[in-house]
């Protein structure tokens, strides 16, 4: 698909909702134009505390009328809720109007995968998995607990939830075309066996285990993190924790790697290229008349936060410089059905800030030199499917959290943050 098409496919799904948040942005400046993405886990809170910097830095960003001074993305792999309720949560953290427009979940860039959405898919996650599903474009939608109540015997791991008695009937539902993992589920046993199941009979569990067709029904998945910060001293278990149980299981009762028909979330390419294409909404919103230049991406996390949006910055170059982007996996670029606007729409760059609030926190105090900050990163926790380029993990720069992050971003452009 070409960039041009995909491009406005994009402007019909957002046009209707650019009036709505207009009211929130100031006046444009005549600087120049950026863009700010925000990881919100370990930058702007701790599970459910705010980080103190996050709150003085976002009133810096916004004028005396509550308006953004330039365009703000907040870009979560967090996948287990509402843009809404994520706006909400946002808006009450840090004391300033965010809008859902701002708010970039894992799994948003599924709505750019139509080809799956008349498809019968099978969901895993927590929170309203199904509206979320349906709000994405998804038209037929099963869940685990519908698998579970439709095939009482497959899920028996819990002696409590095994059927007593007598064996009830199953139901029967209607084929399961594609799997789509929104985010770790609370019990991992349960979709873990189920999602198995599907995958092994080809959509249908109430027949035999059959590991001869391969690959497997599409599988798509959002959210890598094998780790995330939270409020407890060490990192918790992510998503990306239980995709690394989901293949080991698959290939140790196959032999064959598990196959993705799409990672989505950072570190992926089109999780930027989305993130962007709000971003630009933005803009526009703002009045500025010329694309938005650069990018700053602000996360704790080397190998989300900072490889995607390097990743990011090294597909901007190849699509300016008329480079070959073979470089880079499909898997890497996303498994999207194509990326959002020409070369000449594309920032020149995107820059990786990295804060010491989160995943990446170092007691000592920050090196001068941020090329020697993240040299001890020896273990690779990024997803089995993306290569593991070392550069790629090195920010930009490193400061101490995002209010110095904020302020050096704007020292940088010559703005002044007042």
């Amino acid at each position: 698909m070409q960039r041009g098409m995909c491009l406005k496919s994009a402007w019909k799904l957002f046009k209707s909702s650019s009036e709505r948040a207009a009211r929130n942005y100031s006046h444009p400046s005549s600087r120049g134009s950026i863009g700010l993405l925000f990881d919100i886990d370990g930058v702007l809170v701790r599970g459910r505390t705010p980080i103190p910097a996050a709150k003085q830095c976002f009133r810096n960003l916004v004028d005396h009328q509550g308006k953004y001074k330039v365009p703000v993305v907040f870009v979560t792999n967090a996948g287990n809720c509402m843009r809404q309720t994520k706006a909400e949560h946002l808006s009450h953290l840090l004391e300033v109007e965010v809008s859902p427009d701002q708010v970039m979940l894992s799994h948003s860039p599924l709505r750019m995968f139509s080809q799956f959405h008349q498809m019968c898919v099978l969901v895993s996650g927590q929170g309203p998995v199904e509206e979320v599903a349906h709000m994405l474009g998804f038209q037929k939608v099963v869940t685990i607990d519908n698998l579970r109540e439709g095939y009482p015997l497959l899920d028996i791991v819990d002696h409590n939830r095994r059927p007593k008695d007598h064996i009830p009937p199953t139901k029967g539902l209607q084929p399961i075309d594609a799997v789509i993992l929104f985010g770790e589920p609370i019990r991992w046993e349960t979709n873990l066996q189920l999602i198995v199941d599907v995958l092994l009979t080809n959509g249908k569990p109430d027949r035999n285990w059959n590991s001869v067709a391969y690959p497997q029904i599409p599988l798509l998945a959002c959210n890598m993190d094998l780790l995330w910060m939270a409020e407890a001293k060490n990192p918790r278990f992510g998503h990306g924790m239980f995709l690394l149980c989901l293949e080991s299981l698959y290939k140790k009762v196959t032999g064959h790697d598990l196959k993705y028909e799409a990672l989505i979330g950072k570190p992926s390419v089109v999780t930027y290229n989305y993130a962007e294409l709000l971003v630009r909404q933005q803009a526009e919103r703002l009045g500025w008349a010329t694309p938005v230049k650069r990018l700053y991406a602000i996360g704790d996390n080397p190998m989300a936060d900072i490889y995607g949006a390097n990743l990011y910055n090294r597909y901007l170059q190849a699509a300016h410089n008329s480079f070959e982007a073979s470089k880079m996996t499909s898997t890497e670029l996303g498994g999207a059905p194509g990326v959002f606007g020409a070369s000449d729409d594309l920032p020149e760059a995107c820059h990786s800030i990295l804060v010491c609030t989160g995943v990446y926190s170092k007691e000592e105090a920050l090196p001068s030199d941020p090329s020697h900050a993240v040299t001890e990163q020896r273990v690779f926790h990024g997803h089995r499917d993306f290569r593991f380029d070392p550069s790629l993990t090195q920010p930009s720069y490193v400061v101490q959290d995002v209010k110095d992050a904020v302020e050096l971003v704007f020292q940088q452009e010559g703005w002044p943050l007042d």
